[in-house]
């Protein structure tokens, strides 16, 4: 099949599109490579990948109208894997106009090029982060979530409600993906993980928030990988029978669906930065810092409705995970 995978220099992105290719589809990657992070980093994804027959790039922001509108037109896509977005929740507190203009302005230029191309089935990224001041654990998609606690939160909410309404006017199969803190290879600077390793190995202290008193519900990329390949043949049917009153918020009479993709295996950000120190060999020295605005105090995903709707649900163990990432850090930056 043809896909678009936006987001394609990103790290999910990446993944996802190298996946795809190994299966034989044929991939474009969209990407406005911004300087949120290296772009160095991006570009090398986009090499590996362009190193593939079946491959092919094109530089687009999400906001341009024009050009999205154009590429779907041109290119007559099969199915979309929206994984484009402004990331990170602590830099939506300080540039909040870059959410909009990418995950709401953005997300409705392709929700736009799905329905007029009629494509089969329209994947995207939505995050843990929606259920914000939810307590209760795990993490359902039935339950509620209508607290976020940052900007970055509140537009994956919306997407979901945006995705939704395609959903029913126009009958677009969209399946919305709330991903539970993603690492390794090939991972983002600005997650933990990455600055937690590159500070270790300079002999910098790490900075630990709320003073490690958090659990999260870390999940190794090629587990999400995976999920997304097998979901992608798993379009969302209408069901004439569900109700708002019976029915759950993640289901609908539309051809719409929401999946947890995380590890379901909670684990203390302490024990994740010892699993780290024992992969490096060295021993971290902390700034134990007060709780971040946006930040919440633990995630943990119920994934028994990904399981029963692709018979997988992610389980690399958080040790294996850190050390598959030391292994790929050491080897791209030479240390």
């Amino acid at each position: 099949m043809k896909l678009l995978v936006t987001g394609a220099a990103g790290f999910i992105g990446y993944h996802v599109s190298e996946r795809l290719l190994a299966d034989g589809h044929e991939v474009v990657g969209i990407d406005n490579l911004n300087d949120y992070y290296d772009v160095n980093l991006k570009q090398s994804r986009l090499d590996r990948l362009r190193e593939t027959s079946g491959f092919s790039f094109q530089k687009l922001d999400l906001a341009d109208r024009q050009g999205i509108a154009d590429l779907f037109a041109r290119e007559q896509f099969q199915r979309v894997i929206h994984l484009g977005a402004q990331a990170g929740v602590r830099y939506s507190l300080e540039n909040p106009l870059a959410y909009a203009d990418s995950n709401l302005i953005g997300h409705l230029n392709i929700l736009e090029g799905c329905r007029h191309q009629r494509v089969q089935h329209l994947l995207y990224a939505s995050s843990s982060s929606v259920y914000g001041l939810n307590r209760k654990l795990p993490f359902s998609t039935d339950d509620s979530v209508d607290h976020p606690v940052s900007l970055y939160a509140a537009t994956k909410k919306a997407n979901e409600l945006m995705s939704h309404t395609y959903s029913h006017l126009y009958q677009l199969p969209t399946t919305g993906l709330r991903f539970f803190t993603v690492y390794g290879p090939w991972g983002r600077p600005d997650m933990a993980l990455f600055k937690f390793t590159e500070a270790m190995l300079a002999g910098r202290s790490i900075d630990v928030y709320n003073r490690g008193e958090m659990r999260r519900d870390f999940t190794y990329i090629d587990d999400i990988a995976e999920a997304i390949i097998r979901l992608q043949d798993v379009i969302p049917q209408a069901d004439s029978q569900w109700t708002v009153e019976t029915g759950s918020p993640a289901t609908s009479s539309a051809p719409y669906r929401v999946y947890n993709i995380g590890n379901s295996q909670p684990v203390k950000l302490m024990e994740y930065i010892q699993a780290l120190e024992k992969a490096l060999g060295i021993k971290a020295v902390m700034n134990l810092l007060p709780m971040q605005p946006g930040d919440v105090l633990e995630t943990s995903a119920d994934t028994a409705a990904l399981y029963q709707a692709i018979g997988f649900k992610p389980q690399t163990a958080v040790p294996e995970g850190i050390q598959h990432f030391v292994d790929w850090y050491r080897g791209y930056y030479q240390h």
